[in-house]
């Protein structure tokens, strides 16, 4: 049976562990020691890394983990960028680790090499998608990172969203300001707010929580296109230009939780 554990490091990250039998694969190690203290403590091997792009807590715990047995996965367009790749990888591309197979799919916005790694069942998409939110955009453009979040949101309703950080009632917040009178909004605030009390992590979430819940994957639908033109003080005909305000609207937004 597969099992997939989140490693806390730094103030917010997941390093995804994923676990069959006493092997293992690490998706995004930004930090060698913690995915080294579970190995050894569950007697565990290292058989691969994933790597979805190039920022540093992602990626800085690389060289500590790899091994000439170790392949390291990542994207082909950011490789000049991450050291330690063994194996690059582009749209369309297959990985098979842990009895499982992987489709990579190119996901331009956060990154411009931004890649996810999709199973059926299962999406590790580093910094694309967020419970309730997306990643900002550093390198993309809104409309490369709408059309990416519109992907997985076509995914499977029941795929399990392996997102790498700990910003789910922020976002949530976020998400009450632009729809208060979302019931999906308000029951899922109610439960991420118990799981944060008892210190459990708030994911993974599933493609269909997110849309029912985020912003960011409802675009077309009226009361956020509404909220987004009001914030935006002007009208706002598609998508990707709700997108576009949500995001700037977002990345000032200094908001919580009641």
């Amino acid at each position: 049976m597969l099992a997939v554990h989140a490693i806390s490091a730094f103030s917010d990250n997941y390093l995804w562990l994923l676990v069959r039998g006493q092997d293992a694969v690490v998706v995004d190690p930004g930090d060698a020691a913690p995915v080294r203290a579970f190995l050894d403590a569950n007697g565990l091997q290292l058989r691969a890394i994933l790597i979805t792009h190039h920022h540093p807590d992602h990626t800085a715990g690389i060289a500590a983990l790899a091994a000439p047995d170790i392949p390291v996965y990542g994207p082909a367009a950011e490789a000049g960028r991450i050291a330690g790749l063994t194996h690059t990888l582009g749209e369309g591309e297959r990985v098979c680790a842990l009895e499982l197979e992987f489709e990579v799919l190119e996901l331009p916005g956060h990154t411009l090499g931004h890649i996810a790694y999709y199973a059926p069942g299962r999406l590790f998409c580093g910094d694309t998608l967020f419970a309730a939110g997306c990643g900002r955009l550093f390198e993309g453009s809104p409309e490369q990172m709408h059309h990416s979040l519109q992907r997985l949101a076509a995914l499977p309703p029941e795929t399990l969203v392996y997102c790498t950080h700990e910003y789910t009632l922020s976002n949530l917040a976020f998400a009450l300001a632009v729809e208060p009178h979302n019931p999906a909004l308000l029951a899922q605030i109610a439960a991420v707010k118990q799981l944060r009390a008892n210190a459990t992590p708030s994911l993974p979430s599933r493609i269909a929580t997110e849309l029912a819940t985020n912003p960011f994957l409802r675009t077309a639908i009226p009361a956020v296109r509404q909220s987004a033109e009001t914030w935006a003080s002007q009208p706002l005909p598609e998508p990707v230009a709700v997108f576009a305000a949500l995001r700037r609207w977002k990345d000032g937004y200094k908001g919580q939780l009641p």
